[in-house]
């Protein structure tokens, strides 16, 4: 199993091809190094091993094929990254509810194992496939390729793709979505952007969740949406709570303006 993103045998099967051809290091850039021996300090010296090759150029061609589809089929795509617990799949349901059927949606889930948040997008009736990844810890754009066959997409306005919740390797993966939209609670910590920066960095949309519990927690808004722009300066925020609607119609309204 690769220790740095955790895919592994099972994740494989589940259509994850990442063409493991290292030997000790998994890669997620053109070059990535990892230190060895260095439990053992004073013994040997460290050994830094290269892994030349680009994992993620696969990835890249797949989703590139995923864009150019979904494009010629005007569907408007968004990849919801986050970590466990954030609330994007409160999040989609009161976003599907509200919507009602203005728009014709569709919602690839993905987890790691379980139905269960299918099964809650399934309740809306918006159409959804399930992908569990087994050992892996993010969607790819093969994945989601597959997984948007199973759509009439003639008869879609919008995809919404709700990865498996991390803040660390979905953010490297590319699905051919419009635009990343990254979900955070205010319950998580107003630092998160700048312990996580490439996520932040890669998104263009942030939706702060939760905020109808700030009464109720030690949480800076004002921070934390500088801490974003600090690593993402032109990111779009929505201060929002699935639970209340708070903020929701300002999102409602992002959306309508790029559908359209």
């Amino acid at each position: 199993m690769c220790t740095t993103c955790g895919c592994g045998p099972d994740h494989q099967q589940h259509g994850h091809d990442h063409d493991h051809h290292h030997q000790h290091g998994h890669q997620h850039g053109p070059q990535h190094q990892h230190d060895h021996g260095q439990h053992n300090l004073g013994q040997a010296p460290r050994m830094k091993i290269t892994v030349e090759e680009d994992i993620l150029a696969k990835n890249n061609r797949l989703a590139a094929a995923n864009r150019a589809l979904f494009r010629e089929k005007q569907i408007f795509s968004l990849n919801l990254v986050s970590s466990p617990g954030s609330g994007k799949t409160s999040l989609l349901e009161r976003t599907l509810r509200d919507l009602g059927g203005r728009l014709r949606c569709a919602v690839i889930e993905g987890d790691q194992q379980t139905d269960n948040d299918a099964r809650r997008i399934a309740a809306t009736g918006v159409p959804v496939r399930q992908v569990n990844t087994g050992a892996g810890c993010h969607l790819d754009a093969h994945m989601v390729m597959h997984a948007s066959e199973n759509f009439d997409l003639d008869d879609l306005d919008l995809l919404l793709i709700e990865n498996v919740g991390n803040l660390v390797c979905p953010a490297a993966f590319d699905l051919g979505e419009d635009h990343k939209v990254v979900v955070l609670s205010v319950t998580e910590g107003e630092d998160k952007p700048l312990k996580y920066p490439q996520m932040f960095h890669n998104s263009t949309v942030m939706l702060l969740n939760k905020i109808d519990l700030l009464p109720h927690l030690d949480f800076d808004e004002e921070k934390c949406c500088e801490f974003a722009r600090r690593v993402s300066p032109g990111i779009t925020i929505f201060q929002v709570s699935a639970r209340s609607g708070e903020g929701m119609p300002a999102w409602y309204q992002w959306l309508a303006e790029n559908i359209s």
